[in-house]
């Protein structure tokens, strides 16, 4: 190549580099930095924000996801309380306490770990033409305090959880190379969230350290656009835009011009102003004309609002954002949307996200997740004690989700709001800062301080914050905190009390305790209250683990607890059972979920639920709570489907005394429908039919017409069928319709008279392994031993709380509350069940047996037993537990079980029935026993008078 080309090419690529250089107004600072771990707190005192730092990573990011970090162990300072401290000292646990072999039960485990300050470096390009701008340094989400350098000189701290850390370095920044030097800390300080607040805690998101989202340095004009808030008002179809500027120079006159893109397009408006210098704000009223359309769940109709600032001599800056023309108000115990009745259906996000260890900052991420939450009929979501980043706010708006965002806090006794300490200030501060960042989202309807407080003012104090922000800001309702308190300014109220299992119930609950009936609701409960009630962290219902998801963790977390559980199964030889488990205790978890739900549907007058959760909750003692695990993905017993026709919009429902009939009786159902929907239903016709488990129709028909209003739910009129079809015992199914919505519930149906079975009469039946039945057994007689409830023997399972719902939350962060079960594990097929219909798992015409029943420990006798009746152990334990097995016995036979088949009869019409199923069997030649035993082992079983 010639000389001359070579320099006409040089010029060329000068000059577009010149002009590129003219047009750059921003700098992404994503990719390669430099780090330095400062784990002995000398980072300040040496100057290293003056000095070249040694590492590399690449950011956005953490430490974690650069496999940065000390490796776990016993000594590794978690942030998050543990309860239960078995790991720390059981023997049990000893092989996981070993180096190489550490696992920890509690929560998921990070592959590195680090807590303190931790610096991130990158040398920083400046145009020329920056010069007299503000330049603003935009991170978008730091855990947790940011301090920022350039070149050498300090430019501030920023400790906020939930929103940017913003930095304005135009006095900092010069033209030409820079050094950009931020450390970032995740400890603990003066300002105290709670160690179990999900915004910081290891027991869900980890306490992780790194910079994650947007981060770039923006040169914006000397006179710009800080920030617009959008305040609509319906009853006045128009919207308030504020606008605050900022002017670095002499005072001058500007022009606003505002224009609003949407579905429907006001008038440009043109606003003269005069500047002066500093901080400037004016507001300006927009009418939205009368084809305004309004945001809500069923339509989120979104408007784009874009201001631009032009002035002589001043320079053009520009400035949108997006919001949505919506009311939130509450009347009459109930929540409105633009004045119409909504029914809050909404699961917890408790910031867990296993693959990154923080929050997604993308939009697609958050939209999956809401579409997966609407595909279970949920219309709402609340953040429990953490904010999320603009993505999720910017998602729930398309999507039409409403969100209860939290101030990063559940304050423990060291926190005490109201205490004066520094918290209490910045509680206000970080508010504040969320409701800048997010406060024109049309999503963000409600806001709490955080979850269940405590301390001896928090009330007095609390009723200050809800105050101060009914007062500064109507675009949303408030409520004081998540649980509690029920305080007289709360616009609405979170509470524990209206749900089928509370915490510290244990066997006492309405699920454990009192027979199946879907004939109540929480009207009782919420009495007295004037605000609308919306149902705290209900459900809380467990599922076996799902050992197929450990791969899944590829992150920077292992389930390593899963692990440990897959382990033990092992170990008592049942590895071959998980699926099984997973699948029928996961059975009994959506009954229960359903029985939760319908009841506060059946509720008039009610606001809504919150469930924990429509996700598995991977902290606090291993919580598997979800139907979804934690990374919204079906577990394979309940689809979407299935669950959004007892979670929707509109739900029919039934109130049945019971689920369990006699065919001398007559099946009565009152039918209402919950209906929060767009609209009324007009001139709708309920259908019903009965079928039995193969599908096939028994009866059918329709109730009266009518015009279903919204808002509360409505009698529609009574089934009644007589049962005497029913000639043999069987699970029939009621589904009833109301326009395209449906819902079913499972029932049985039992011959009031039973046929004598030929050679009953030659069983004994006992409810003690005395010398009679020993003789018996002796003698080659068959014996069927039916056990009282409280008569096991405690080294036998005894002492195992065994009821009929599965395990709440988990019995290592609630002490070891019971039910201690998962329900049971059966083979349908077996001829012990021939005339008591039941599939694998529980279900309704169970809840006697384990009402009256108490699980046995196989382990006390022969681990390698193979059960009629297994019971699904906690998975902390997994032993082999069971409600019955066979035997034989010397020149005898014995059918062992630990349901009371004997008290009460008279009462107890699914307790016949299995008896005379089991008495049937025991008589016929299928009953022939494998296992072996002597009397003397199986007496173990029982307790000693």
């Amino acid at each position: 190549m010639k000389l001359s080309a070579i320099v006409i090419l040089f010029c060329v690529f000068a000059l577009i580099a010149c002009n590129n250089n003219h047009l750059i107004t921003r700098i992404d600072l994503s990719g390669t930095w430099s780090y330095q771990l400062d784990s002995l707190d000398i980072g300040v005192a040496e100057n290293w924000f003056s000095k070249k730092l040694d590492g590399q990573l690449q950011l956005p990011g953490s430490l974690t996801t650069n496999g940065i970090g000390n490796d776990i162990g016993i000594n590794t300072p978690w942030t998050g309380q543990i309860v239960d401290s078995t790991f720390f000292k059981s023997p049990v646990y000893a092989k996981y306490r070993e180096p190489g072999n550490f696992k920890v039960p509690f929560w998921l485990q990070p592959v590195k770990y680090y807590k303190g300050a931790a610096w991130y470096q990158k040398e920083i390009p400046v145009p020329e033409n920056w010069q007299n701008k503000d330049l603003i340094l935009f991170l978008e989400r730091c855990h947790w305090e940011s301090r920022v350098w350039v070149n050498g000189k300090y430019a501030g701290m920023q400790n906020s959880l939930g929103t940017p850390h913003v930095y304005n370095l135009s006095g900092f920044l010069k033209p030409g190379k820079n050094l950009l030097t931020v450390c970032i800390d995740n400890r603990v300080k003066d300002f105290d969230p709670g160690i179990n607040s999900h915004s910081i805690s290891d027991h869900t998101q980890t306490n992780w350290n790194g910079m994650v989202g947007k981060m770039y340095i923006e040169a914006k004009p000397a006179v710009n656009i800080q920030h617009i808030s959008v305040y609509p008002d319906i009853q006045k179809n128009e919207v308030v835009a504020g606008i605050r500027m900022n002017n670095n120079g002499e005072p001058g006159k500007v022009k606003l011009e505002i224009s609003i893109a949407g579905p429907s397009v006001p008038e440009k408006q043109v606003v003269d102003f005069g500047l002066k210098t500093g901080e400037n704000k004016v507001d300006v009223t927009i009418p939205m004309g009368k084809n305004v359309k309004y945001w809500s769940e069923f339509h989120p109709e979104l408007y784009e609002i874009n201001v631009v600032l032009k002035g002589e001599n001043l320079g053009t800056d520009t400035l949108k954002t997006t919001f949505g023309v919506r009311e939130i108000t509450t009347a009459n115990r109930q929540i409105l949307i633009n004045g119409h009745p909504v029914f809050l259906r909404g699961t917890l996000e408790c910031a867990i996200f296993p693959k990154t260890g923080y929050p997604p900052t993308d939009e697609k991420e958050w939209s999956r997740i809401y579409e997966i939450c609407r595909a279970h009929g949920l219309n709402h979501l609340r953040f429990h004690s953490w904010c999320p980043p603009e993505a999720a706010f910017a998602a729930a708006d398309k999507a039409g989700f409403y969100l209860q965002v939290e101030c990063s806090s559940w304050a423990n006794q060291s926190t005490n709001l109201g205490s004066g300490k520094p918290f209490d200030k910045y509680l206000y501060e970080e508010s504040q800062r969320m409701v800048e960042a997010y406060g024109n989202h049309p999503s963000f309807c409600m806001m709490a301080y955080g979850n269940e407080p405590g301390g001896p003012n928090y009330k007095a104090f609390l009723t200050d914050f809800v105050n101060y922000w009914k007062q500064k800001d109507k675009r949303r309702i408030y409520v004081s905190a998540a649980g509690w308190p029920d305080l007289e300014v709360n616009d609405y109220l979170s509470t524990p009390n209206p749900r089928i299992q509370g915490w510290g119930e244990e066997l006492k609950s309405i699920i454990n305790a009192q027979p199946p009936t879907s004939d109540y609701d929480w009207s009782s409960r919420i009495t007295g209250f004037t605000q609308p009630v919306v149902s705290h962290e209900i459900g809380q219902w467990c599922v076996y683990p799902d050992f197929k998801e450990i791969e899944k963790y590829d992150g920077v977390v292992r389930a390593k607890n899963f692990e440990i559980f897959k382990e033990t199964l092992s170990e008592n030889g049942m590895a071959q059972l998980a699926d099984s488990f997973l699948l029928a205790s996961g059975k009994l978890q959506a009954l229960c979920y359903k029985a939760d739900i319908e009841a506060a549907m059946r509720t008039e007058g009610f606001g809504g639920f919150q469930l924990l959760d429509l996700h598995d909750f991977p902290g606090q003692g291993t919580a598997l709570v979800g139907v979804l695990n934690p990374f919204w993905e079906e577990k394979g017993y309940i689809t979407p489907e299935e669950y959004s026709r007892f979670c929707n919009s509109t739900v029919p429902l039934v109130r049945m005394e019971k689920f369990t009939w006699q065919n001398n009786e007559t099946l009565r159902a009152a039918v209402e429908v919950a209906h929060f929907g767009e609209k009324p239903l007009e001139n709708c016709t309920p259908e019903w039919r009965i079928t039995d488990e193969s599908g096939n129709e028994i009866q059918k028909g329709n109730l009266r017409p009518a015009n279903i209003q919204n808002g509360k739910p409505t009698k529609l009129g009574e089934i009644s069928v007589p049962l005497q079809f029913a000639e043999k015992p069987q699970k029939l199914l009621l589904e009833v319709k109301i326009d395209k919505f449906a819902n079913h519930w499972d029932f049985w149906v039992y011959p009031a008279v039973k046929q004598l079975v030929p050679g009953i009469d030659k069983i004994l039946m006992t409810q003690q392994l005395d010398d009679k039945a020993k003789k018996h057994l002796d003698n080659g007689g068959t014996v069927l031993l039916t056990l009282k409830k409280g008569d096991v023997a405690p080294d036998a399972g005894g002492t195992i709380k065994t009821g009929f719902s599965s395990i709440f939350w988990n019995t290592a962060w609630t002490a070891g509350q019971g039910p201690h079960t998962l329900g049971i594990l059966v083979n349908p097929e077996h001829p012990v069940f021939s005339e008591f219909p039941t599939e694998f798992h529980s279900n309704w015409q169970w809840w006697d047996a384990m009402n009256h029943g108490q699980a046995m420990n196989l382990a006390a006798i022969d681990p390698k037993i193979q059960p009629l009746i297994r019971v699904i152990d906690d998975w902390f334990t997994n032993r082999p537990l069971a409600l019955a097995f066979e035997a034989k016995v010397g020149k005898g036979k014995i059918l062992v079980c630990s349901i009371d088949l004997v008290t009460d009869l008279q009462k107890r019409p699914e307790a016949r029935q299995l008896l005379y199923s089991v008495q049937k069997y025991m008589a016929d030649n299928d009953f022939n026993p494998v296992e072996e035993f002597d009397f003397e082992t199986l007496a173990k079983l029982q307790k000693m008078n």
